[in-house]
């Protein structure tokens, strides 16, 4: 299978690459650069520069190519930066995914596997969250990738359209081999964060909230594995259907509190780490975890990483030996 994927120089997207062309499949990954890393495309991978939502060039790329399916990676993605810049996810998110669907329409590219997020919930009635439950997003961030979702349900219907909406919950973890990893700038991930403290990048790791009702008054979150999020999507891919909009959540069904996230770093680097309350972010649900039922029914999925430990551990493994990312 040709596979288009967008946004493939990114953090998940660039693991799923890897995936993707370690199963025998051909990928062409097409990444503006604004947040992704030239480096971290597989070389065995075309790589084109370009826009999604310049609609010109996007024509003619899958044009030229004839792509089998595209998996769709490329958005903004910080909550906070949303809630202050809202347009620009709309903008960056919506519209330009508008146009790919556009492109994708007229080249009758009729498979779609897409990056959506658990922020589409908002603030959930209940924990372990799932796929049936309200969607209430409380971010632009949260409320771009529901307006995706909406989209894949439309053309569904109006030209058959097979999606899938993968609906992460905190990816986390490096690739096994460490060659891999998360890198923003800035960085607005905790577990980046927490380890930049403990290469001594920072001073100390803020905790945005400490009252919240939750067992240690922290924020709690179900970190998944950016490899397990990889297998996810080839699972997803292999089970597509004409003018079927499925969704799935992809956590573990645990969650990690920034406490206990802090705690472990402590385990795993030997550093201290030190940690100051600071208040409450706009947009921070106190609690969010997955319930995975629904994926590993449907599509046999299963994720190998479910401790927190170990998870901490191979992103430690990254940042350790890339202290300045792919720089």
């Amino acid at each position: 299978m040709k596979v288009l994927v967008t946004g493939g120089a990114g953090y998940v997207g660039s693991h799923c690459l890897r995936v993707l062309l370690d199963r025998g499949h051909e990928a062409v990954v097409v990444d503006n650069l604004a947040t992704g890393f030239r480096a971290a495309v597989d070389k065995r991978a075309v790589f084109v520069e370009a826009d999604i939502g310049n609609e010109q060039a996007m024509l003619r790329l899958c044009e030229a190519h004839q792509f089998d399916a595209v998996m769709h990676f490329a958005a903004c993605l910080d909550v906070a930066e949303s809630v202050r810049e809202p347009l620009k996810y709309f903008r960056n998110n919506v519209s330009n995914t508008a146009a790919l669907l556009s492109v994708m329409q007229r080249c009758e590219i009729r498979k779609l596997i897409f990056s959506s997020t658990c922020a589409i919930f908002g603030a959930p009635p209940k924990v372990p969250i799932t796929e049936d439950l309200p969607k209430t997003p409380i971010s632009p961030y949260g409320q771009s990738k529901l307006c995706i979702e909406w989209m894949l349900e439309d053309c569904a219907q109006a030209w058959g359209l097979g999606s899938c909406a993968l609906r992460y919950f905190n990816a986390a973890g490096a690739s096994a081999d460490a060659s891999l990893g998360e890198c923003h700038d800035p960085e607005c991930h905790l577990i980046p964060i927490v380890l930049q403290v403990a290469l001594g990048q920072r001073d100390k790791v803020l905790i945005f909230g400490t009252d919240y009702p939750t067992p240690d008054g922290t924020c709690i979150r179900d970190y998944v594995h950016v490899e397990d999020l990889a297998e996810a999507h080839l699972l997803a891919q292999s089970d597509l259907h004409p003018g079927e909009a499925r969704h799935f959540n992809v956590g573990t069904g645990r969650g990690s509190s920034v406490s206990q996230i802090i705690e472990a770093a402590r385990r795993v680097t030997g550093h201290p780490v030190p940690a100051e309350p600071a208040p409450r972010r706009p947009g921070d649900p106190p609690e969010l975890y997955a319930d995975p039922s629904r994926i590993k029914k449907n599509l046999g999925w299963q994720p190998r990483y479910t401790d927190i430990d170990e998870i901490v551990s191979s992103a430690w493994k990254w940042h350790r030996s890339h202290p300045t990312g792919y720089a």
